[in-house]
């Protein structure tokens, strides 16, 4: 297995920094989750999940997805005007979220279905720009190969919203302890990445000027027009089975199932999103004749890695939940076990998307993305009178079928790609 990651090369070196940080940062939340779950209820989990569901839909929107164009400019004056420009996006994308819950808060919260989140509302705006300004700073820094500055920033969120969530969990303040926390990790997290980008690119800035930014947002305007739906259709699908949840079932359902879906992404978390980004650079940096041989040895090492974890979740998922996180948490791991081919399938795909994006075919990802959320979405729907298992059942086998699908689609575009090259 050694010989095959190559632990030598750029690639997996890249891939194990940021690997190692994600870790410690994940290492961190699970933990102290023994306790969290003890000291917060399924509802409360249910709350928080809520919270997230509608700021994640707000969130995705934030930089127009512009951040992913950081990434592709050969000079470095380029990329900082996009830079610039994601920032200028989020500042207006928050700025009407919060007309949008000043103006229709009541409306939402009747919608939702849950008076906790009333109040909660009104921070939404600041979880986007937060969200929208740190995604700037990260692809810079991705661009930039600067790994230690995420894995620190990575570590200090993870280590002021845990803390936080103890200490305010103790304090009996229920949901609203982990939404703050949550809202403060990520805006430490967020000033700390800034000042370490600053500290060494800071004059790359001067390079910044409203002609050159207008210009790149007319070039790279691919993203907000198809990589945007994309991503938007992606938080909607996700947001949106969360409030079906809640709407069909119970936001203690919703809190059962975002506990689940939290513990069996921390494999995905751990390795996935390095594994993610780390690709998109190498994809962006090479010619379509070697992105074959990436991708395949993506899937291999992907497939390596996390094929073991996947099967004890499987197999152990349901005893393992109620030894670490209590009796009270049985229904969340029998969810868990249920997920696990779904999310290891989307753990293979998820680096895939940036294939797309290099070849400038964002509507390949858009049309799969719409069937992606339109089942899950449906089989909720029209099947929400079954038993909440055997639905979430249904929608996993079906989700499975449709990344399997997925994983041929790619390497039918690539295979094309290389012919157009010949």
């Amino acid at each position: 297995m050694l010989n095959r990651l190559k632990l030598n090369s750029e690639f997996s070196r890249n891939v194990l920094t940021l690997m190692t940080g994600t870790t410690i940062a994940q290492a961190i939340p699970i933990a102290i989750s023994p306790i969290l779950t003890r000291i917060y209820t399924p509802k409360d989990f249910g709350i928080f999940a809520l919270y997230i569901s509608i700021s994640s839909i707000f969130a995705t929107i934030a930089t127009g997805r512009y951040e992913l164009a950081i990434m592709l400019p050969k000079k470095d004056e380029d990329a900082i005007n996009i830079v610039v420009l994601s920032i200028i996006l989020s500042l207006v994308i928050s700025l009407l979220t919060f007309i949008i819950v000043f103006f229709f808060n009541s409306q939402i919260t009747a919608i939702l279905g849950n008076e906790e989140i009333k109040n909660w509302l009104y921070f939404i705006p600041l979880t986007v720009l937060l969200t929208g300004i740190y995604q700037a700073f990260n692809y810079w820094s991705n661009r930039k190969k600067q790994y230690r500055r995420l894995v620190s920033s990575k570590v200090i969120q993870s280590t002021t919203t845990a803390t936080t969530n103890l200490s305010l969990g103790f304090s009996g303040l229920g949901s609203n302890g982990l939404i703050f926390g949550g809202i403060l990790g990520q805006a430490i997290a967020t000033s700390v990445l800034i000042k370490m980008v600053l500290a060494k690119d800071k004059a790359k800035f001067k390079y910044t000027n409203k002609l050159k930014v207008f210009a790149l947002a007319k070039k790279y305007k691919k993203l907000p027009f198809l990589s945007l739906p994309n991503a938007l259709i992606d938080a909607i699908r996700v947001s949106g089975i969360n409030i079906l949840m809640t709407t069909f079932y119970s936001v203690t359902v919703l809190g059962q199932f975002s506990l689940a879906w939290k513990m069996i992404q921390v494999p995905m978390g751990i390795v996935g999103a390095s594994l993610a980004q780390v690709f998109f650079q190498k994809v962006a940096t090479t010619d379509s004749t070697h992105l074959m041989h990436l991708t395949q040895n993506l899937i291999s090492k992907s497939i390596l890695v996390a094929m073991p974890i996947f099967l004890i979740i499987y197999f152990f998922a349901t005893d393992i939940f109620i030894i670490v996180f209590g009796k009270e948490w049985v229904i969340a791991g029998e969810i868990a076990s249920i997920l696990t081919p779904w999310l290891f399938l989307n753990f293979l795909t998820s680096p895939l998307g940036n294939i797309f994006i290099v070849l400038n075919k964002q509507e390949i990802v858009l049309g799969v993305s719409v069937l992606y959320m339109l089942l899950p979405l449906s089989i909720l729907w029209f099947f929400h009178n079954l038993d909440f298992l055997l639905v979430l059942k249904i929608i996993t086998y079906t989700m499975s079928l449709i990344l399997i699908a997925y994983i041929a689609l790619v390497f039918i575009y690539i295979k094309k790609e290389n012919k157009n090259d010949l």
